[in-house]
């Protein structure tokens, strides 16, 4: 069984590749305000990054802020966001967060765990994107790419996000966490796909007991 020490060993070589490897770790999300980003998060579940920057644009050109939004006619919203999958509930929960903004937050985007999370349509995830791409805050990033890779490469045995949160975090430094989960969801899109991942071109692969269970450990990191 592998130590932790060496475990900390191993999170150290994989953030170093990655890092070099994603200079740019800002969402892939569009937006312009803590408001834009929250809003954009509650967009994202179940659909890609891209999609959900196909509609925001037309969403806050229409609706700019909480008070706006919170007033906003549910047909009329359920209209702007339909691309984006599973748009009844999606409207509903854009429209509640933005009336709990005005109603408790002054219609400013709260910055802790506990605030955030008392959002309709917001959970840890979506919580963790705000705190560290808005307050700077450390966040572990849990999504499909990253709980795959997280897994792949042995740094979290945990089946659910909450425990892969827990152990992420007890690994990487606190000032690298949001770094951390951005450019390993980068990789997770890039090159560890679900399906037929790229190990043959992984700059990880020395690292990654996956690899090693597909005979690949022994070629070389490729920066």
């Amino acid at each position: 069984m592998e130590s932790m020490s060496d475990l900390h060993v191993r999170a150290e070589a994989i953030y170093r590749i990655l890092d070099a490897r994603y200079p740019d770790s800002r969402p892939l999300l569009n937006f312009s305000s803590p408001f834009e980003l929250l809003i954009a998060v509650i967009l994202s579940a179940q659909t890609t990054d891209r999609q959900v920057n196909e509609v925001t644009g037309e969403l806050f050109a229409r609706f700019p802020d909480a008070a706006a939004l919170a007033g906003a006619d549910i047909r009329e919203l359920e209209g702007i966001v339909r691309s984006t999958g599973f748009y009844r509930q999606k409207a509903k929960n854009i429209r509640a967060a933005a009336q709990g903004l005005v109603e408790r937050f002054e219609g400013e985007v709260p910055g802790s765990m506990a605030e955030l999370t008392s959002l309709p349509g917001v959970g840890r995830k979506s919580a963790n994107v705000v705190l560290g791409h808005v307050y700077g805050k450390p966040a572990v990033i849990v999504d499909t790419h990253f709980s795959r890779v997280c897994g792949r490469l042995g740094l979290s045995n945990a089946t659910n996000p909450e425990g892969i949160e827990r152990e992420i975090r007890a690994l990487i430094p606190a000032d690298r966490q949001t770094r951390f989960s951005m450019i390993v969801n980068f990789h997770g899109r890039d090159i560890c796909f679900a399906r037929r991942p790229n190990c043959e071109e992984c700059p990880l692969i020395s690292h990654c007991p996956y690899g090693q269970s597909r005979g690949l450990a022994d070629q070389s990191i490729r920066p």
